[in-house]
C-alpha cells in the first residue's frame, strides 16, 4: 500500500481547504518543492499534487510548481486539477509527471476520458470525489447526480492506473476516512483504489489496508502534526 502525502496549490503555495471550500484555506508552506524534499526525506516514494486553481478554473493554474517538483524531487508525481483536455495531458506527462488524474472531465464527458485511457495506459487515474454518495465536480463546486460506484463500474474495464476516491465531508476535518465507501468501491471493481479524505492517524492506515486500498492519500494531518509520515509509511508495509 502506497502512502501518497498531499501537496495543494493556491497561487504556488502549499494550503489546505476544509471540506473543499475555497473560502476556509489554511495556507501551510511558501514552497512545495521544500515540502515535497521534506517527503522524499521521511520515505515516500509518491506525492499528490492538487492544482486547486485549476480545478476551479477548469484549466491548469499551477502547472510550474509541480513541474519544479518533478524537476526537483525524485518523487513519483500524481497531478490533478483542472485537466480538462489531452493537451493538459501531454504537458503534465512531459513535465514527468508519472499519473494524471482526471475527474470532472471524465465526469462530464465519460466517451472522451475512455479514448484517453486507451490512449495513455497506465498513466491516467480516475478522481472521483464525492458528497455522500454523489459526485461533485469543479473543484467540487458543482453536485452532480451520478455515484461513485456507478461511474466507478463503467470505469472498470479501461486501463487506468487507478481510482482515487475523496469524501469531500471527510477531506481537512481530521476525523478519519469513510471505510464502509472506500470498502464498497473496493469490492465494486478491480482497478487499484486509492482513498483521500480524513486519514488522520496510523490506526486510519491500517483500517484502510484492511479495507484493500492500493493507496491513501494524507494531506492536513501530516501539515497538522497529527501524524508522521515515516509511521504511515512503516504501517502501509506492515
Amino acid at each position: 500500500m502506497d502512502i501518497l502525502p498531499a501537496i495543494d496549490l493556491i497561487g504556488g503555495k502549499c494550503v489546505r481547504l476544509i471540506q473543499g471550500a475555497y473560502d476556509k484555506q489554511i495556507t501551510y508552506k511558501d514552497d512545495p518543492v521544500a515540502q515535497a524534499r521534506q517527503f522524499y526525506d521521511a520515505g515516500a516514494e509518491w506525492v499528490h499534487v492538487i492544482d486547486l486553481e485549476g480545478a476551479k478554473a477548469g484549466r491548469p493554474v499551477n502547472a510550474d510548481a509541480a513541474a519544479q517538483i518533478v524537476a526537483a524531487v525524485p518523487l513519483n508525481v500524481e497531478l490533478g486539477g483542472g485537466v480538462r483536455d489531452e493537451a493538459a495531458i501531454t504537458t503534465a506527462l512531459e513535465a514527468g509527471v508519472t499519473r494524471v488524474i482526471l475527474g470532472s472531465s471524465a465526469v462530464k464527458q465519460f466517451a472522451w476520458f475512455g479514448q484517453m485511457a486507451r490512449k495513455y495506459p497506465g498513466r491516467l487515474v480516475l478522481g472521483l470525489d464525492a458528497r455522500g454518495a454523489n459526485l461533485a465536480t469543479e473543484g467540487w463546486l458543482q453536485q452532480g447526480k451520478q455515484t461513485v460506484l456507478e461511474l466507478a463500474k463503467r470505469a472498470a474495464d479501461l486501463p487506468l492506473a487507478a481510482i482515487i476516491y475523496t469524501d469531500i465531508s471527510k477531506d481537512g476535518m481530521l476525523a478519519g476516512p469513510n471505510l464502509e465507501r472506500t470498502r464498497a468501491l473496493v469490492e465494486a471493481v478491480d482497478l487499484p483504489v486509492v482513498a483521500a479524505g480524513g486519514v488522520t492517524t496510523v490506526e486510519d492506515v491500517r483500517a484502510l489496508k484492511a479495507a484493500g486500498v492500493a493507496g491513501a492519500v494524507i494531506g492536513r494531518a501530516l501539515y497538522e502534526g497529527t501524524i508522521d509520515l515515516r509511521a504511515a509509511i512503516e504501517a502501509a508495509n506492515e
